[in-house]
């Protein structure tokens, strides 16, 4: 890589806008669970004050603790895919690195302005980087992690050596769609193309087609994208008679293994996609297949208790029975896609829940059961979700509330969670014993979202840009 590196081809490129999609989401089931209009729970407690000069200060604290984990990350890992930044050892997901901090954090080092990490990360990947490996590998993670770090990380920078290296991957993991049914195995080896894993769920079914959209869009090949499309197509049409889908599915068989109903993971990006895949590319079908999801989302997942809060928890598929009240730190997107659809309401009232599920324990827990607020996963590890929908909320609602929100996240996440070399995951938030492990979505994803809360509005075209799942910004140039 070059070190010419500048903002300036960031800025151009972030502040083209993508036509902003003004429809608003379908309305839900004339009989949801919980109603949009009822009030919001008070806090428990008042919210950090944040003016502009506060917002600013805040932005630079995280670009300071994003500097810092990317030092810890190159002095004690670099060429490796993550930090264990207690023991400051490299972790690799598979035999042969596949540098995911690097990729996954370099649209985020650009986007903060921290050239020289940035250069760093770039010189890393374009020099170092092959898919050329004898490994299997989870076609879900290293979609959203690689292939949609790569396709941001090229819009951003011009540099053709991303796209070349988005292309060899799209076209090592695509054997994963051959199927009897179109939906994806699980696993596919990078150098065989023989596939692997037959169980899988709408997840890892349903959230491929911004990564492979666009690599189609970008280099012409289509059949990226009907590969892609397909599988999320084939998912929402195996939904129920009430319009949920379950947890696990066979991909050869296209019969649900568990039919356990949820916006948690395993489920929660494949309801992201079949909205943001309409806004990214305009596609019909995509909207249409939102618009018959969210209503029996609303009706069957939705879940009012105490005095008007606001959760989503589990049910069963077919009957819409509750079978648990179950939330936790991956629910936690959920704010954020609701507001993204244009049900500020729920949206409002969901993050309250949010907030009042942080305050437990002073940071989130995997998991709890909100019924009767006590933990059920204790650990923590260093999500973003929870802050992604701050962000969305406050560039909905202006609210500086959301700010609030976002410095009390931050202040507690830095308070228990930063080390000598990074940023550590928890065991149990109760406890704040620490976990040796540092994913790289801490730079894709929980680093990129509290800046942008933070930081003056024109940083980024909120318009212009679609996030994957792992908050990649895509734009489209096409």
């Amino acid at each position: 890589m070059t070190r010419s590196l500048r903002t300036a081809p960031l800025v151009a490129a972030l502040m083209l806008a993508l036509s902003a999609c003004s429809q608003q989401a379908a309305a839900p089931a004339t009989t949801p669970a919980a109603p949009a209009t009822a009030a919001a729970p008070a806090a428990d407690a008042a919210l950090p004050n944040v003016d502009e000069a506060e917002a600013a200060r805040m932005a630079e604290q995280v670009r300071e603790a994003t500097r810092h984990a990317w030092q810890g990350y190159m002095q004690y890992a670099k060429g490796h895919d993550d930090l264990k930044p207690i023991s400051a050892q490299p972790r690799d997901w598979y035999p042969k690195p596949l540098l995911m901090s690097p990729v996954d954090a370099l649209d985020t080092l650009l986007l903060l302005g921290l050239d020289k990490e940035a250069n760093e990360a770039r010189e890393l990947i374009v020099t170092q980087l092959s898919f050329d490996q004898d490994i299997d590998v989870q076609n879900f993670e290293v979609t959203i992690r690689l292939l949609g770090g790569l396709l941001s990380a090229y819009q951003m920078t011009n540099d053709e050596r991303l796209l070349k290296l988005a292309d060899d991957l799209g076209t090592r993991l695509s054997p994963v769609f051959d199927s009897p049914t179109g939906l994806p195995y699980t696993h596919v080896n990078l150098h065989t193309g023989k596939t692997s894993g037959k169980i899988s769920n709408p997840a890892e079914t349903g959230t491929l087609l911004l990564e492979f959209g666009t690599l189609a869009k970008l280099t012409g090949k289509q059949a990226y994208y009907d590969k892609a499309k397909r599988a999320l197509v084939e998912t929402h049409k195996r939904r129920s008679k009430i319009g949920l889908v379950g947890l696990n599915i066979n991909v050869e068989t296209g019969e649900w293994t568990n039919k356990d109903a949820s916006i948690a993971g395993g489920i929660d990006s494949y309801y992201e996609y079949l909205l943001k895949c309409w806004k990214l590319f305009g596609d019909e079908d995509c909207k249409k297949m939102w618009d018959e999801s969210i209503g029996p989302i609303n009706q069957y997942l939705a879940d009012e208790v105490r005095e008007g809060e606001l959760w989503y928890g589990h049910a069963d598929m077919d009957t819409g029975a509750r079978t648990s009240t179950t939330y936790g730190a991956l629910d936690a997107f959920m704010p954020g896609l609701l507001a993204l659809g244009g049900d500020l309401d729920r949206a409002k009232r969901l993050q309250e829940s949010n907030l009042k599920m942080w305050r437990l324990h002073d940071i989130e827990p995997e998991s709890l059961d909100y019924a009767k607020m006590e933990v059920r996963s204790p650990s923590y590890a260093l999500r973003p979700e929870i802050v992604e929908s701050a962000y969305y909320l406050h560039h909905y609602t202006g609210d500086a509330r959301y700010r609030g929100m976002g410095k009390e996240f931050f202040d507690d996440f830095v308070r228990y969670t930063r080390t000598d070399h990074g940023f550590s995951a928890l065991k149990d938030v109760r406890s704040k014993e620490k976990d040796d492990s540092m994913e790289s979505f801490l730079f894709a994803e929980t680093f990129k979202y509290y800046y942008l809360l933070f930081a003056p509005a024109k940083t980024l075209d909120f318009n212009g840009v679609v996030f994957n799942t792992e908050a990649h910004p895509l734009r489209r140039t096409w």
